[in-house]
């Protein structure tokens, strides 16, 4: 079959492709402009990194999601979706908590010390080996991870949507797939605004991208309800409560796609996925707070902000975002989960085409089959500001690493701005065509690409956040327990796989997390390089040994709780979760707790060491509890976005 073939059956027309190309000319013209020199002033490594620090609270909260939503999201979201149900939007939605955490305790600090990036935190708070090897790290992990499978799982699933999977096209007697075509429209469309124009083209493109986003996902999600309504003889709003009824009653009486706590007795498979009340309360945290935190793609946009209350409304704007997103992508999975496997029939009397062979196939066979011709290409349009805005702001990223980190620090330091403008922009085109060159290499044998990186990933982030978070708070915390911390990272990762194959990867985190946290703090009072200091104020102490108190009360609880639960429900040989409390709450994983008992309580140690002790480490960060204050929009958003979450919590528990 030839592309023009492929195309004409997956319902595409001419209008679609022509709003299509209108947004691409409007993205990469916008960015242009936004790129240009004003007033014949070259840019400096300030203006061209971190957009001269001129991000308004929007720019800084969209970009911060044009960043992090992409194609995994559109396809492997719906597709949970249609799998597993409504339970994934957990991650999305304890990422909007993770934000207020972030955005109030530490972006402030970072703000505050001025840095260009997260390495650079850590070689100043630590040591040059820490930092640089961070750096290393992360480049590797933006150039052959982050790049390749974001452009990959990205043209994979245009290749769906087209019905282009398998084609190829002959150019001068070489066959050439058009997944790799369109990989390579992919990064040279991300690639031309932002080389040449920095963050500032990317984060205020990122506007128009997150506009688009979320419009072509709420349109895509209506008009699927709306479709099913017709059959139904209601409307959109009728259709959605329908379903939720069938799904929630009767033979569906325990099914598990209307629940955002899911039970392991109801369906092992999705809770392996979403242990229960692990994704409140589990080592979710772990994974929220070093990929939004700690990630330089990510906080770079906070890192560019006009100020630090900038940044902070940024964040709680973001958190809005984000509670919205994995809504607009899980209902179309589960309006084609309920037409697939509850009403069959449907597919004849509704003329619809093509099958849901495997999960992720469920958003491109919904807009194939639902969306009329302009939205469509409105839709397609959506998809594409997702993969293309989060290759834009790891080209920048991974320019900024290597710029700031390595060739200024080590290779020029006395590099003038117009020679690290230049490097930066060779460094985002080279990273370009090694990702280009590795995509294939590297995940073209993966049939589950975006499952091996959540694993990967989920061997450094521990380490990660015990590094940099108890860097920026705790005083003591020294750069041999770092060194350390970051070297034992993966093989213990590795080490409770084998150890525990069958453990859920939330549950095995979370040991991960407990087992290095001991042993930095282990290693932070045996270090003996340390400098005296001065105590707190008497107002900081006083404030300091509050809440150490409060945080180690309730953390001791919660271990004492969690010990009581999983050892009663040990003695149960026969466990009724339906009719028993205490089985119910071990079906859901109340052993989560035992993770949540030592991230809450162990907050007590550092606290306590702040408050009492006299000496610290000899790079410590002055402890300055005047950043951690917030306004009164903070304060207000912060409390919308919790308020939300617990009423969402309570709904579709």
């Amino acid at each position: 079959m030839n592309v023009s073939d492929a195309i004409a059956q997956s319902g595409f027309k001419t209008i679609d492709f022509v709003i299509l190309v209108i947004y691409l000319i409007i993205l990469v013209g916008l960015g242009l402009f936004l790129s240009r020199d004003k007033d014949g002033k070259e840019k400096s490594a300030n203006d061209y990194f971190l957009a001269g620090n001129t991000l308004t609270w929007w720019a800084v909260g969209a970009s911060l999601i044009a960043a992090n939503i992409s194609a995994e999201q559109f396809i492997g979201m719906s597709g949970t979706g249609f799998r597993d149900g409504i339970a994934t939007a957990a991650y999305e939605i304890m990422a909007a908590a993770t934000l207020i955490i972030v955005g109030k305790f530490l972006l402030p600090s970072m703000l505050d010390r001025k840095i260009f990036t997260i390495p650079q935190f850590l070689t100043e708070r630590y040591n040059n080996g820490v930092g640089l090897a961070f750096s290393i790290l992360w480049l590797f992990l933006y150039v052959f991870v982050n790049l390749t499978s974001v452009a990959w799982l990205g043209a994979l699933a245009i290749e769906q949507i087209l019905g282009l999977q398998g084609v190829s096209v002959s150019i001068m007697g070489f066959e050439i797939s058009m997944r790799m075509i369109i990989i390579l429209l992919l990064y040279i469309i991300a690639g031309t605004y932002s080389i040449y124009g920095g963050l500032a083209s990317v984060a205020w493109t990122d506007v128009m991208q997150v506009t688009f986003l979320v419009g072509g996902g709420l349109i895509t999600a209506y008009v699927a309800l709306k479709e099913i309504g017709v059959v139904m003889g209601t409307d959109a709003f009728g259709a959605m409560g329908k379903i939720y009824t069938d799904m929630t009653t009767g033979d569906f009486a325990n099914d598990v796609h209307f629940h955002l706590v899911i039970q392991e007795s109801h369906n092992a498979s999705a809770f392996n996925n979403v242990p229960g009340i692990a994704a409140i309360v589990g080592s979710l945290w772990i994974t929220n707070l070093g990929y939004w935190g700690f990630n330089q793609y990510i906080i770079q946009k906070g890192l560019a902000a006009k100020s630090i209350d900038e940044a902070k409304k940024g964040l709680i704007f973001a958190g809005f975002l984000k509670i919205v997103i994995p809504f607009i992508v899980l209902i179309p999975g589960i309006c084609a989960f309920y037409i697939m496997k509850i009403h069959p029939e449907w597919i004849s009397q509704m003329n619809l085409g093509g099958k849901i062979e495997v999960a992720d196939q469920a958003y491109p066979w919904l807009i194939r089959n639902f969306t009329p011709v302009g939205v469509k290409g409105l839709s397609f349009a959506a998809l594409a500001a997702a993969i293309i805005s989060s290759l834009a702001s790891m080209f920048n990223s991974t320019s900024t690493l290597f710029t700031m980190d390595i060739y200024k620090r080590y290779l020029n330091k006395g590099a003038s701005d117009r020679q690290l403008v230049r490097t930066g922009r060779l460094v985002a085109l080279s990273s370009l065509i090694i990702a280009l060159i590795a995509v294939k290499p590297l995940l073209g044998g993966l049939d589950q690409a975006f499952q091996y990186i959540q694993e990967y990933s989920g061997f450094i982030y521990p380490g990660i956040v015990i590094v940099f978070g108890l860097g920026l708070l705790w005083k003591r915390a020294s750069a041999n327990a770092a060194v350390w911390t970051a070297i034992l990272c993966i093989p213990m990762g590795i080490l409770f796989k084998w150890l525990m194959p069958e453990v859920g990867f939330l549950f095995r985190a979370g040991y991960v997390f407990i087992t290095l946290f001991l042993f930095f703090v282990i290693m932070t009072y045996i270090d003996k390089k340390y400098i005296s200091c001065e105590l707190p104020d008497a107002t900081d102490r006083n404030q300091m040994m509050k809440w150490a108190k409060i945080l180690g009360g309730a953390g001791l609880v919660m271990l004492i709780a969690a010990a009581l639960v999983c050892g009663i429900g040990a003695t149960h040989t026969n466990p009724s979760p339906d009719t028993n409390f205490i089985d119910y709450l071990n079906d859901i994983g109340f052993q989560a707790f035992f993770f949540f008992a030592f991230l809450v309580g162990g907050c007590a140690i550092w606290l306590y060491s702040n408050a009492n002790d006299t000496v610290e480490d000899p790079k410590a960060i002055p402890v300055n509890l005047s950043l951690f204050k917030t306004n009164r929009s903070f304060t207000i958003g912060a409390f919308g976005i919790c308020l939300i979450i617990l009423l969402l919590y309570i709904a579709l528990w």
